[in-house]
């Protein structure tokens, strides 16, 4: 089956199936932030991109095991090296399978004293969910990984990984100079870390429909002043970055090409205006 890379996005009629899909995340994430060792900058709470939807990776606790939601099959599974149990995905809410999921991994002895608070698990339906949807979703997703992908293997600088964050449902990748931010305590990575971040998200309270971003951490200066491909814009007001709506990445003829472009541009500025030991702008 050949899959449309960068496939249009409607924002309105993908509202229920991005939320739902996102309730469900964040009961995955909630699960990693209680069994995983922390890694700096939260790195053990986040989920990877499969090539179906979203894994945690194996998860080592007592009971080995691989939790995936899968997007194009819209279930939720739950792999270990003997079972392999599935969970129908029809816009439940989150609560719905938060409980599942807990009876499962208990079921295949997890302890469970480890099973998340349910501050995240909402009782909220989504009777607009659709599969269909749902695969256009990932098919977006897989194709940002992709052109992620491509462009992180040229950075010679330490990244993240490829991650998508539970609580804000964006994928991203930190670039990390190795630079220290001034008079921070270098202990707390959190604000002492200079960093990059480029990401895509399916839409949020402050954008509504999906887009690309780039964000620097503290902000130089210089950053904004810096020429941007036709299509993308600096944003200030809620966050300071660059900005590129999908739906006019999607209208472009090459927009892998558009991205390694725009993203290498960023690099390039954030390697000279942020790779520094002096003390920049202001915090994204």
């Amino acid at each position: 089956m050949t899959t449309q890379r960068f496939p249009e996005l409607d924002p309105g009629t993908i509202r229920d199936t991005r939320d739902a899909l996102h309730g469900y995340a964040r009961v995955l994430g909630g699960w990693l932030a209680t069994i995983r060792a922390r890694r700096k900058h939260w790195w053990h709470a986040s989920l990877r991109p499969s090539l179906t939807g979203l894994t945690t990776g194996v998860v080592h606790a007592g009971a080995d095991f691989e939790l995936e939601l899968d997007f194009i099959a819209s279930q939720l599974r739950v792999r270990t090296t003997e079972k392999d149990v599935t969970e129908a995905l029809t816009g439940q809410s989150a609560a719905s399978i938060a409980s599942w999921l807990d009876e499962t991994l208990v079921a295949i002895g997890v302890d469970p004293s480890l099973a998340p608070s349910d501050k995240v698990r909402t009782g909220q339906q989504f009777t607009d969910y659709s599969s269909a949807r749902a695969n256009s979703l990932q098919y977006a997703l897989a194709s940002v990984t992709a052109a992620l992908e491509d462009f992180r293997a040229g950075i010679r600088e330490e990244t993240s990984p490829i991650q998508v964050w539970p609580h804000h449902f964006d994928l991203s990748m930190i670039w990390l100079p190795g630079h220290k931010v001034p008079d921070q305590d270098p202990a707390d990575e959190e604000h002492a870390d200079k960093q990059m971040n480029f990401g895509f998200v399916f839409g949020d309270e402050g954008i509504a429909e999906p887009y690309c971003y780039i964000t620097a951490y503290p902000l130089p200066d210089a950053l904004p002043t810096v020429e941007l491909p036709a299509g993308t814009a600096w944003k200030s007001g809620g966050f300071n970055g660059a900005v590129l709506l999908y739906k006019d990445l999607v209208a472009m003829n090459d927009p892998a090409a558009y991205l390694q472009a725009l993203w290498s541009t960023l690099l390039a500025a954030g390697q000279t205006h942020l790779a520094t030991n002096e003390v920049q702008g202001q915090a994204q």
